[in-house]
């Protein structure tokens, strides 16, 4: 991939994590310090991929030799042993290429800067990370440590597979060569895992049997068959030295197949070491070493490969700019599921919130007292939920916000619900309401030990039933007095039945529930004179009917309503009743 591609990769992953941070809800200074955090960081890479651009080209972009953007033959990267036979004495910082007539070798000094100068041709040539390919060259006689040898091939898997990361999957070629008395040779490749190699020279590619066989004279058809022990025992030595370390220990680690391994036999090599791993390799398995000394030329030049260049596969589908399309194409599906999600969990939370508050408020028991401390609770929850109704008219009016859209929202029945919750809230009146008591004097009701009402008792009642609907819904308390005269329980008795008789007459003539009615007889035990002189027991003697302030009490049992009301009720009679003789029975309904 271009470093101008990486470039705007860049930009479009800092934009779309700009726009997540738009949409994800936080508050104004995090967003600004992110913000500013993207910035700062597209800055750094911006100028960090520019050095390292400026770095790669200073070798490549001014060589005279490098192929124009049209070269569409084979590119092979070339590392690993015999560089100095390949490319001559080339200083390591200078870029050393060799063309052939079937395709250009550019020479890797080293494993490690695989990668980079990979990056850089490509940079450089977008076009050719179609026709790259790595070769490796591995000279047994070039090494005498085997666990020195591993070691290269394990970088050599491991800087393969992170110039893969970075751009285009280079094949790999793996070559060997080895010292014969009497080369140059043919090559020898073996392909996808043959057991015998082809034979392969300029256009012409045979098997081995045919090989042999097309020798002209006995001479030839032996030093035929003695390359062909040799290339076997190579081969071997290749299949248990080199290609074990190029397949994946891990699971998780990538094996990184050569398409073909080649051999071929060369007269001079340009660097030998004594007790090399080839002379261990025959003295193991033959007990046989050849001691003749190995002619070694610097000068001498070593055969490129071109005849197995027709192995190599060209990555026609690689392109830098369909890469940087589905790099950007997969941030951009990864920024929407985020987004996504985010809103997700945003809705959800805002039901939740919604929920609770709606709970919160269905808990609080209503009450009609001001001073009660459930009534300010339950102002309070009303007051969250008229908050929560707003906003989410305002959502409804002018849309959804990003952070709970992308078709998720789904907060309309949430508002239709809390504008019916809201509309349904009452407040108690704001005049104070204070119990009131009617007096009614016996002796205008009833005869004297009697409590059967008289015929013109009617309109002193008729008086009090207009001021008792005055106030529907409360509560009527009827209490029956009497004075100190008789026994305390005749005058219970009579004070009650009198009670009674006054509550029969206002629920007949009333239309009121008996809910609304409670019955009480005190007797003589709360005088309000004195019984010693006429006036005051004449003044005891009394039907007391009192108005408690509980409105509501009588009307029909709603979902909570009722059974609330009722509970305030039988407490409110219950607690005029503390003021009375607990001992006496007392009649309410």
């Amino acid at each position: 991939m271009t470093f101008k591609l990486k470039r705007y990769l860049w930009l479009w992953a800092a934009a779309l994590v700009v726009a997540l941070l738009v949409i994800v809800p936080l508050t104004m200074w995090v967003r600004v310090t992110a913000i500013l955090a993207v910035g700062v960081c597209v800055v750094v890479v911006w100028r960090r991929i520019g050095r390292q651009a400026a770095r790669q080209h200073e070798s490549l972009a001014d060589h005279p030799s490098l192929p124009q953007a049209s070269y569409r033959q084979p590119v092979i990267l070339v590392c690993g042993d015999g560089l100095v036979g390949l490319f001559g004495a080339v200083p390591t910082e200078q870029l050393a290429l060799r063309h052939t007539r079937q395709g250009c070798y550019v020479r890797v000094p080293s494993l490690e800067q695989l990668p980079d100068i990979t990056a850089s041709l490509i940079d450089l040539r977008p076009d050719w990370g179609r026709q790259l390919s790595v070769m490796f060259i591995v000279n047994p006689q070039e090494h005498a440590d085997s666990e020195v040898l591993a070691g290269r091939v394990r970088s050599l898997r491991h800087q393969l597979m992170s110039a893969r990361k970075r751009g285009p999957a280079l094949p790999l070629l793996l070559v060997s060569y080895l010292h014969a008395p009497r080369g140059e040779g043919p090559w020898f490749s073996w392909e996808s895992g043959q057991s015998s190699p082809n034979v392969r020279e300029a256009s012409m590619c045979a098997s081995l049997e045919d090989w042999q066989v097309q020798a002209s004279d006995s001479a030839i058809r032996a030093s035929r068959l003695q390359a062909s022990l040799k290339l076997n025992g190579a081969a071997a030595w290749l299949a248990e030295a080199v290609l074990p370390h190029l397949a994946a220990r891990q699971i998780h680690a990538s094996s990184v197949p050569a398409v073909a391994c080649a051999i071929t036999l060369v007269a001079s090599m340009p660097q030998c070491v004594d007790g090399n791993l080839w002379q261990q390799w025959l003295r193991n398995r033959i007990a046989l070493v050849d001691t003749r000394p190995i002619e070694e030329d610097v000068s001498h030049v070593l055969p490129f490969p071109d005849p197995l260049l027709t192995l190599l596969p060209s990555d026609t589908r690689y392109s830098p700019n369909r890469r940087a399309a589905v790099i950007a194409l997969w941030l951009f599906t990864a920024a929407c599921l985020v987004a996504l999600v985010s809103s997700a969990w945003q809705n959800t939370l805002l039901a939740r919130q919604v929920s609770d508050d709606l709970r919160r408020y269905a808990s609080i028991t209503p009450v009609l007292q001001r001073s009660h401390p459930d009534f300010v609770r339950r102002e309070d929850a009303i007051g969250v939920l008229r908050q929560d109704a707003e906003r989410l008219d305002h959502h409804y009016r002018q849309g959804a916000p990003l952070s709970l859209g992308f078709g998720l929202y789904h907060g309309e029945p949430l508002r239709i619900h809390l504008l019916a919750v809201i509309a349904g809230h009452r407040l108690p009146s704001t005049a104070a309401a204070t119990a009131t008591t009617v007096r009614l004097d016996s002796l205008s009701l009833f005869s004297s030990g009697s409590a059967q009402l008289k015929p013109d008792s009617a309109k002193v009642l008729i008086n009090a039933l207009v001021g008792i609907k005055a106030q529907p819904g409360w509560l009527i308390v009827i209490a029956g007095h009497t004075d100190a005269t008789g026994s305390a329980e005749h005058n219970l008795r009579l004070s009650r039945d009198r009670a009674a008789a006054v509550h029969q007459w206002m629920r007949r003539m009333g239309d009121i529930p008996d809910s609304c009615f409670a019955v009480q007889g005190f007797g003589a035990s709360q005088p309000i004179a004195s019984n010693d002189t006429e006036a005051g027991r004449q003044a005891n003697r009394r039907v007391d009917i009192r108005l408690i302030p509980e409105a509501g009490a009588c009307a029909p049992a709603t979902a909570g309503a009722g059974n609330y009301l009722s509970h305030n009720a039988a407490f409110t009679f219950q607690k005029g009743v503390s003021h009375g003789n607990s001992r006496l029975p007392v009649a309410a309904r």
